[in-house]
């Protein structure tokens, strides 16, 4: 019998320090691909909002490095680098993909992603991802978010599975010519292709310099402790847990004809804190539904996991190595499982998305007082508003844009109140908010106020973060005006004993300043004179109002956040002076007595 070869030795254990800095370097060659699409892109939404993310998987399809991306986002490219290996057996270097097909891994299809397969010596062993909200895909209507589309025909979208943009380096020119033609601004998505291909080609360059510096074996090594250490982190912050099986249940608004009783959703949890294991089943979910709302399963699964690692604290790595103690059930056919198609999957990542992220904190919060979260403002009101028309100051040229002017009050949790900028629960206050200026010089258009709102935010022992009030409309010429929003009707709940939010709402501002309420899924197209008035929705508090420390209510009062009468009648803080002159103080005595009386 011949002899047989003995394996090759392990590389030994890596050193903590050079841990830590192959950890970061790779979080480095994020940001770098970061600041590349950022500077690079044309469309204000990617350029001025930040609506995109980077991320670097490993070859064999597990999240490696994210940095600042959006949780709704990075969380689910290793199911597009999945689709990537799985369809492509002729992976070669100087390919590059174009995906946004929700059906195969993707979030929905206004997420364009572009996917680098990265060749360290021949072998596969990276793949680069940057993916961006584009302004326009082709929708049937001006609206990247299109929640009445019955089915992925309405909805109109182009649809790449996962299609080979570059070969050797060249492009290949059929998928451009398609997009060209069909996308309303089409040099504006040119623009923004080419920014986020640069910014994958920028971490290949950086990934092989990685791996010349320190070594293919070495990098290798890392990869696999990496994972390693990330998992040990998760079991121990699920050990810190008790033993519990949880559920909570919340529901999307209705919106006429299409869902007149809204969307229910139910999240289930289980926690084994022996064993180290979450469980987030949401099979007990309806049917997908005959609209925009379904969630993909990169959405299903990502925005679960998102509101768990919120509960859990930043200290653990978002990785393949932390997920590897996660399990998230779907069903097949289900509006927060697997889609069927032709489902529309439009709005994938926000709306349902941001209800995941939320009923899960409400979950983590029935733990009791110290662990989870309250809900965050999820309105995708006037403020997130999708403008089109034609801009008279250049020719007539047309533009599209998603408007991100939004604020919507973050959750308050055990430790501190809610973020002020939060945006929306599925990207935790990481997007940017437009510049007030940029926008009025991209498009035509002028706001008339931005400002925060008192007593919008949920009251409690840490409160809600306070919703905004955005005007605005046209210069001179009409303009078109998508709204999808939720949180109109059912707003962001406190938790242990926190108050909810305040709801979102929006109006349309006659020419002689007359008002009318609008629905919360509306199209309609603004005359010059004519105004948009919306507000966003205030953040969930977190534990008993009367338990907040009264200093902070008088700080709340002075900054506009809180009213005088909430700060009496809700929180039991006696205030003396006046904010305007700033000699506001609490009277001690009478607060005391006031909570005493209303305990």
């Amino acid at each position: 019998m011949a002899e047989m070869t003995p394996p090759a030795p392990m590389p030994e254990a890596l050193d903590p320090v050079l841990l830590s800095v192959l950890s970061n370097r790779l979080d480095g060659i994020v940001r770098e691909m970061s600041n590349t699409l950022l500077k690079a892109a044309r469309s204000a939404v990617i350029a001025v909002a930040r609506d995109f993310s980077c991320a670097i998987c490993t070859a064999d399809n597990q999240l490696l490095a994210t940095a600042e991306g959006l949780p709704v986002h990075i969380f689910g490219s290793h199911l597009q680098t999945r689709a990537m290996t799985d369809l492509h057996a002729d992976l070669a270097e100087g390919d590059a993909f174009l995906h946004n097909d929700p059906y195969l891994g993707n979030t929905h299809p206004a997420d364009h992603a572009v996917l680098v397969p990265v060749f360290i010596d021949g072998e596969h062993l990276f793949t680069a991802c940057a993916k961006g909200h584009q302004a326009d895909i082709g929708n049937s209507i001006p609206t990247t978010y299109h929640a009445a589309a019955k089915d992925v025909y309405e909805e109109g979208s182009l649809i790449f599975p996962c299609v080979r943009v570059q070969r050797g380096y060249e492009m290949v020119d059929d998928v451009i010519r398609m997009c060209r033609r069909r996308i309303r601004v089409p040099e504006q998505w040119y623009g923004d292709f080419l920014a986020e291909l640069g910014a994958a080609r920028i971490a290949e360059r950086r990934l092989k310099e990685l791996c010349a510096k320190y070594g293919t074996d070495t990098i290798k090594t890392f990869i696999r402790e990496w994972f390693d250490y990330s998992e040990r982190r998760m079991v121990q912050a699920i050990g810190e847990l008790p033993q519990a099986e949880v559920a909570a249940e919340g529901a999307h608004d209705p919106f006429e004809p299409f869902l007149p009783d809204g969307i229910p959703i139910k999240v289930e949890l289980r926690i084994d804190p022996d064993e180290g294991r979450i469980t987030i089943d949401l099979r007990d979910n309806i049917d997908c539904v005959d609209c925009g709302l379904n969630e993909s399963e990169a959405c299903a699964i990502n925005n679960v996991v998102a509101g768990l690692f919120n509960c859990l604290g930043p200290e653990i790595p978002h990785n393949g190595g932390s997920f590897r103690r996660v399990d998230v059930l779907l069903r097949d056919g289900c509006v927060v499982g697997r889609p069927s198609f032709p489902h529309s999957t439009s709005m994938a990542t926000t709306n349902v998305a941001d209800r995941l992220v939320n009923i899960t904190h409400s979950a983590m919060a029935k733990l009791g007082d110290g662990y989870g979260l309250a809900e965050g403002g999820s309105a995708m009101c006037a403020a997130t508003a999708v403008l089109s028309g034609k801009d008279f100051r250049r020719g007539g040229d047309p533009y599209i844009n998603q408007l991100m002017m939004v604020v919507n009050g973050g959750p308050a949790g055990p430790k501190a109140d809610g973020w002020v900028t939060y945006v929306l629960p599925v990207v935790s206050g990481l997007m940017y908010r437009d510049s007030i200026e940029l926008a009025e010089v991209k498009h035509p258009m002028l706001f008339r106020t931005v400002r925060l709102m008192s007593g919008t935010g949920g009251a409690g022992r840490h409160r809600g973060g306070p919703a905004c009030e955005v005007v605005y409309g046209p210069r001179e010429d009409p303009m078109t005006v998508v709204i999808p929003s939720d949180c109109q009707i059912n707003p962001a709940r406190g938790a242990q004993g926190g108050h909810d939010g305040t709801p979102a709402v929006q109006f349309r501002v006659g020419a002689n300043g007359d008002e009318t309420k609008l629905p919360n899924v509306v199209q309609l197209d603004l005359a010059p004179g004519e105004l948009i008035r919306g507000l966003d929705a205030g953040g969930g508090g977190y534990g008993e109002p009367t338990e907040r420390d009264p200093e902070r209510v008088r700080m709340d009062v002075a900054r506009g956040w809180e009213t005088p009468a909430r700060a009496r009648e809700v929180y039991g803080v006696v205030l003396t002076g006046d904010r305007e002159n700033d000699t506001l103080t609490v009277d001690q005595a009478a607060t005391e007595a006031l909570r005493a009386a209303d305990s």
